[in-house]
């Protein structure tokens, strides 16, 4: 079973090529599964990033890199990922793989398992002793409008670890938003009417994870499309 873990990129972190080695032979091993690695450079960024993709690409027999020149946004960049995935089993986290292994484990083992079509990370409690203050307020106002105004099962929809079967890639593929709301959307349509075996599934940040700083000039595009969401 061949399982394809995609990641978006876009002005990451230094040593983050270090990072994806190291947490993509953990997986393996591990696991004992085939992996692809699917690398989406979502822009070029203000460096150049042509050394930390050699040694991916050297080091790494199965990586598929993905660039543009325009950055797009995480949500299209997981759609090229996607798109290009030829696993069975799908799997997106961010470039710094911020979860512990364990939580990309469970993930992993309930697909495997076929437990679930679609297993959805949800962080745990101890998650916001890590988070910044306004990013935890936001996060938890996002939460309170989808349980008001979407009414669904799971309202922490941003978590950025998820997977699914292959089955399910299309449904992916059907999200339009390019930017953080798109697990949002995807969540809301794998519950929207279908026989989708949907688990929410606690996961825990690594120590030490450094957060970026957030843009909040993307706050009031986000909240149109959250509001697009509810008629859609």
């Amino acid at each position: 079973m061949l399982v394809s873990i995609v990641l978006p990129c876009y002005n990451p972190p230094p040593g983050w090529e270090q990072v994806i080695y190291e947490r993509y032979y953990e997986f393996c091993r591990l696991s004992g599964a085939q992996a692809e690695l699917l690398v989406v450079m979502d822009g070029r960024g203000s460096r150049d990033y042509s050394d930390a993709l050699a040694f991916l690409e050297k080091t790494i027999r199965t990586i598929k890199v993905i660039t543009y020149d325009e950055n797009m946004g995480k949500g299209y960049a997981i759609r090229q990922g996607v798109a290009a995935a030829s696993g069975d089993l799908i799997i997106y986290t961010d470039v710094d793989f911020p979860y512990t292994i364990d939580s990309l484990m469970a993930v992993y083992n309930g697909l495997k398992n076929d437990e679930y079509d679609v297993g959805l990370g949800v962080k745990n409690d101890s998650y916001y002793a890590h988070v910044p203050f306004l990013r935890k307020a936001i996060s938890h106002f996002l939460r309170f409008m989808i349980r008001v105004f979407l009414s669904m099962p799971v309202t922490d929809t941003q978590c950025g670890l998820k997977g699914f079967r292959r089955s399910v890639a299309p449904l992916f593929l059907q999200t339009t938003i390019n930017r953080y709301l798109f697990d949002l959307e995807f969540v809301r349509n794998c519950y929207k009417g279908r026989n989708l075996r949907v688990k929410p599934i606690p996961v825990a940040l690594n120590e030490n994870v450094q957060f970026r700083k957030m843009d909040y000039r993307i706050l009031l595009p986000e909240l149109l499309n959250f509001v697009k969401l509810l008629f859609k």
